[in-house]
């Protein structure tokens, strides 16, 4: 069990203000499968959502893709065997509202990391991923993409 080193310093309710509009004449796309079958496993808990459907500015696809870059800079540098990324968004924030990794069951504050949409965009050349290809084959394990590098 891993004992959290986070605790809460604010709350956030509706940091992007009030909702005039909401459900499908929103945030309409195509959602694809769910996170968790696409790409994890059942061994990964992950908040929900589906992100082959989305673009980059939306963090339920960038935010996999740059907590899959850090696991993988974390096990290619030898310090840890087992690494989980947490990272959590909150809309209308641009900072992450949690950003934490367990290495080998030890959590641990992400330090060195641009955790902003416009960073992981900066730091993962999203401007040029083939979107169709992310989909294909599933969107990680793959040496091609800059977040398996």
């Amino acid at each position: 069990m891993v004992k959290s080193i986070i605790s809460a310093k604010e709350y956030l309710i509706n940091p992007a203000g009030e909702w005039t509009q909401g459900g499908f004449d929103a945030d309409t796309g195509l959602s694809g499968r769910k996170i968790i079958i696409d790409n994890y496993g059942p061994e990964i808990p992950v908040g929900g959502g589906s992100f082959s459907g989305k673009d980059y500015t939306k963090v339920d696809r960038s935010g996999a893709y740059i907590a899959r870059k850090i696991a993988v800079d974390f096990v290619k540098a030898g310090k840890a065997k087992e690494v989980f990324v947490k990272l959590a968004y909150a809309i209308g924030k641009a900072e992450p509202v949690m950003a934490v990794v367990v290495l080998d069951g030890v959590e641990s504050k992400i330090e060195g990391y641009d955790l902003t949409p416009r960073g992981i965009k900066k730091l993962l050349n999203l401007d040029n991923v083939k979107f169709v290809e992310t989909a294909q084959w599933g969107h990680f394990g793959r040496p091609e993409f800059p977040w398996d590098k």
